[in-house]
């Protein structure tokens, strides 16, 4: 490997340009090459950059020496992009969803396996460094057992979405915390959603989880909101933990009422919650994008998985799909 990652992005949109942007800025990684069928919007994100600009990314697998690369195109297109990018023998990170669907997503895993090609799939939020402190201090027990994890994700409509609704736009970045701070799977869903602006999919979500642990998720997602809020708290027996993705904060809000009954704490049933003390505890503030592309940058070197696999990438879609079907039939669905 060599000692300088060549990285490139395919797709310049709000995420995409992101990707461009940290790469160039990450040590040890070169931002090498860009493409966009877009040749305005490729030429401005080239600008000040060395950076060669491509209006076909084909072009740029053949004419550059690729180490690692983001897919950041509209849904719907990952399929196409990503399987001749795992043709060429080339890493990438594909942003969420992985793929337009749970049996595209499939082949792309199994595409890649094959080709012996790492990929990953940008579900940033797990490398938002207050979910990370979150999820140690919920392995180290500070919680007790969690009972329940509710996410909020709200905010205006945003105009550059068309090809997907806000569930497998928005709820698979929660799913996916959820999943990775608890450890466990989705069983069974249930679901409401609404389609009040005048598209054709839903805009929003309020939607039940049960995970195989026991723990109930709950998510509360729209595009409907005149204010932006990112927000998850995970509920157990010793207080609170709840997470403004937004400003990278972590609050404990403590239970006081069972303090000090410690063989209480293994009862199946708490004593009490009164309130206790709150506590704003103290997180690294990096940019989640960043230390999701160290990361990856850091897998291709060494040669290790990505911390994210395609199979997470899959079953984050797997429980948002069961999500728009749960309400559509308006039943229960089990995965």
């Amino acid at each position: 490997m060599p000692q300088t990652l060549r990285a490139a992005v395919i797709g310049l949109g709000a995420m995409g340009t992101n990707h461009a942007r940290v790469y160039a800025e990450i040590p040890g990684v070169e931002l090498a090459a860009i493409a966009d069928t877009d040749a305005a919007r490729v030429e401005q994100v080239a600008h000040g950059r060395r950076a060669r600009g491509f209006t076909d990314f084909r072009r740029m697998l053949d004419e550059e020496r690729i180490d690692l690369l983001t897919v950041a195109v509209p849904t719907r297109a990952h399929f196409d992009v990503a399987s001749q990018v795992i043709a060429r023998g080339v890493p990438l990170l594909v942003e969420k969803p992985l793929a337009a669907t749970i049996a595209e997503g499939e082949q792309l895993r199994d595409l890649a396996a094959a080709a012996g090609v790492a990929m990953t799939v940008g579900h940033i939020e797990r490398f938002n460094p207050a979910v990370l402190e979150l999820k140690r201090r919920v392995e180290a027990g500070e919680l007790g057992r969690v009972v329940q994890v509710h996410a909020r994700r709200v905010g205006p409509f945003p105009e550059r979405v068309r090809d997907v609704g806000v569930v497998l736009d928005l709820a698979p970045h929660d799913i996916d915390v959820m999943r990775f701070i608890l450890g466990s799977e989705v069983v069974r869903v249930q679901a409401e959603t609404e389609q009040r602006i005048n598209t054709e999919y839903e805009d929003m979500l309020a939607g039940l989880l049960r995970f195989q642990n026991g723990v109930v998720g709950v998510l509360d997602i729209n595009w409907l909101t005149p204010t932006k809020i990112r927000e998850l708290s995970v509920l157990g027996e010793r207080g609170m933990f709840v997470v403004d993705y937004l400003a990278r904060n972590l609050t404990f809000f403590e239970n006081d009422h069972p303090r000090g009954q410690g063989a209480d704490w293994a009862a199946h049933h708490l004593k009490g919650v009164s309130e206790g003390a709150v506590h704003l505890l103290e997180v690294e503030k990096r940019e989640p994008l960043r230390v999701e592309l160290e990361a990856f940058a850091a897998a291709v070197r060494n040669g290790t998985p990505p911390s994210v696999s395609p199979d997470d990438g899959i079953a984050a879609m797997a429980a948002a799909e069961a999500l728009v079907r749960a309400a559509r039939t308006g039943e229960h669905v089990t995965l």
